[in-house]
């Protein structure tokens, strides 16, 4: 049967021998590169194409959600693991959303890397124990904080997530701009985040985005 073919994206070069090390001496599993930031990465993606791809989230000198992003609109293929310090809730949210399929804190136990690299290549998901609570935790916080938005709200919610500005989803819903700004506003307060953008992505995390098509 053919190895796991695994690249490996960490800006410290004793990570990435270490995980070398770990990952070689399974009998499935062979890494085919390494990258230490973003650019090298891309090009790993591109020239070895592995399996699964290991990806630090603190990356020197850039984002590795966004370089997730990246690889996943670029290399779909490619399934992409989190190996990180990072385990609060914002940070698991949003690797997650950006199109990671496993989650590893740094100091899990080697097996716990090996379990979730074959769990991912048979096209499963993976969250560490450690990370797997504040999941669980923050996936109720946030449906609880749905069930706070009056049928108006969402209303609104729904218009502006679908592009239009206050002006137009005011005069869809017979309300004035100012009116559809203070919704806005109390939405943002109710559920915990700030600004348009946040709030876009919590309709379309709670299925709450119109379908135009």
């Amino acid at each position: 049967m053919e190895p796991i073919r695994i690249g490996v994206v960490d800006d410290h070069a004793l990570v990435r021998e270490g995980l070398r090390l770990i990952l070689d001496a399974q009998p499935d599993m062979e890494v085919v590169g390494e990258a230490s930031d973003s650019a090298g990465a891309l090009a790993m993606a591109a020239l070895h194409k592995p399996r699964i791809m290991l990806v630090d989230l603190t990356l020197d000198g850039s984002d590795g959600v966004t370089l997730v992003r990246d690889l996943a609109i670029q290399h779909p293929r490619i399934r992409l693991i989190a190996v990180t310090m990072h385990h609060d809730e914002e940070t698991v949210r949003q690797a997650f959303l950006a199109g990671v399929a496993g989650y590893v804190v740094k100091g899990a136990a080697s097996a716990d890397l090996v379990t979730a690299l074959r769990a991912v290549a048979n096209n499963q998901h993976y969250v560490h124990p450690v990370v797997a609570s504040v999941v669980v935790v923050d996936s109720l916080r946030w449906l609880r904080q749905a069930d706070r938005l009056s049928p108006r709200e969402i209303e609104v919610l729904r218009l502006v997530t679908a592009g239009r500005t206050a002006v137009e989803t005011g005069r869809a819903l017979g309300i004035s701009a100012h009116t559809v700004r203070r919704h806005l506003s109390n939405m943002a307060s109710k559920v915990g985040v700030h600004g348009r953008v946040a709030l876009t992505r919590y309709a379309v995390e709670h299925h709450l985005v119109y379908d135009e098509t």
